[in-house]
């Protein structure tokens, strides 16, 4: 489980530290304003059945371990045994956890892909973080997940470089901590919290069958 070091530790770090992983040679001269919290709420991305009775929220950074193992040995299984039947909605609330700016760039660059891609992107860089973080290689990693996802090099550094993208996603976190969540991966089902640190299997089927009675 990562637990952030404050509470403004959810808050993305200073625009200029994205900006260096895209390679930019300037930074900006302002930093752009957060965007309101309470417009976060509604840019959360989604899997499954809008209409199923039982919906579960992870709160998840990708540069948590303890999140980038839940999605590589947990999710999948729930996913296909949940989601793709149409018994849950899923939510991933993308929360930042230090480096909070390679955690920004990724969410960042999920987003770009598409809403089509997003879960895919964030799969890829989950499975992808032990190496990119073995290897001190952000923009590398980066550049190989957009990659894979269809993005051009030009496309990446456009993401990256996007003021009001990093201001919706510094809002994105700030609403998580807003909400009460204070480490990653965690999770609710139908608004009640069941578990902070990395869900078994197990311990979501018994979340859900409690939601669906």
């Amino acid at each position: 489980m990562t637990p952030p070091s404050s509470r403004r530790t959810f808050v993305v770090c200073a625009l200029g530290a994205v900006l260096a992983l895209a390679g930019c040679q300037k930074e900006p001269e302002v930093t752009p304003a957060a965007a309101p919290i309470d417009a976060a709420a509604g840019q959360a991305m989604t899997l499954g059945d809008p209409a199923a009775k039982v919906h579960v929220e992870e709160y998840a950074s990708l540069t948590c371990s303890h999140c980038a193992e839940f999605n590589n040995t947990v999710f999948p299984a729930f996913k296909a045994k949940y989601i793709d039947t149409g018994k849950v909605r899923y939510t991933l609330h993308e929360l930042m956890t230090p480096p909070q700016d390679v955690a920004a760039a990724g969410f960042m660059t999920a987003r770009c892909a598409g809403k089509d891609k997003y879960f895919a992107v964030v799969d890829d860089i989950f499975r992808r973080q032990e190496a990119m973080f073995a290897a001190g290689d952000v923009m590398g990693t980066l550049r190989a997940v957009a990659t894979s996802a269809g993005m051009s090099e030009a496309q990446l550094q456009a993401c990256l470089t996007d003021k009001a993208a990093l201001a919706a996603a510094s809002a994105r976190s700030q609403a998580g901590a807003a909400a009460g969540v204070h480490s990653t991966p965690t999770f609710f089902v139908n608004g009640k919290k069941v578990k902070e640190g990395v869900a078994t299997l197990e311990e979501l089927d018994a979340a859900v069958a409690e939601a669906s009675k």
